[in-house]
């Protein structure tokens, strides 16, 4: 399969716990065609009331299923995901560097190991913000919408 697949992921909260929301961003470039064709995805949307950490993995989990709808099972299969995360600590626990102490996040640790098994190969990198503008700020336009949603009378 000759296709790059590279996802940003971000979550965040506006509090901590506080009102939640995840940004993934999915570019998928087929080296085959001719001129690499590319495509994207953009997905953004509240999640309800969550530490920045809960939003971090649930970005991740949503992306990687995300990408299997996308992709279809075969196809996912042959599939390698770069995923790139600005959060430290959750490439440090899905790479087993730091434990998994919280039970919760332990449960998300166990839905990630399971969608991996759906892909030929998913590898997680962490970036600076700065490299993550898109995932960012989709998660913030989330934020910001749920907020005016919430304050039209």
């Amino acid at each position: 399969m000759a296709k790059e697949i590279i996802m940003f992921t971000d979550g965040g909260s506006r509090g901590n716990p506080g009102p939640a929301g995840i940004g993934v961003y999915i570019s998928v470039k087929d080296k085959a065609a001719s001129g690499g064709e590319v495509a994207e995805w953009k997905y953004g949307q509240c999640i309800g009331i969550k530490t920045n950490n809960d939003a971090e993995y649930e970005a991740l989990i949503f992306g990687l299923k995300k990408l299997k709808q996308l992709l279809g099972n075969i196809s996912a299969k042959q599939a390698t995901i770069n995923c790139f995360l600005d959060s430290e600590l959750v490439v440090k626990q899905l790479g087993h560097e730091y434990k998994l102490k919280e039970p919760r996040i332990q449960q998300y640790f166990i839905e990630i190991w399971n969608l991996m098994l759906e892909f030929e190969k998913v590898t997680f990198t962490h970036v600076l913000r700065e490299k993550n503008k898109i995932a960012d700020a989709l998660v913030n336009e989330a934020l910001d919408g749920e907020v005016n949603q919430n304050f039209l009378f």
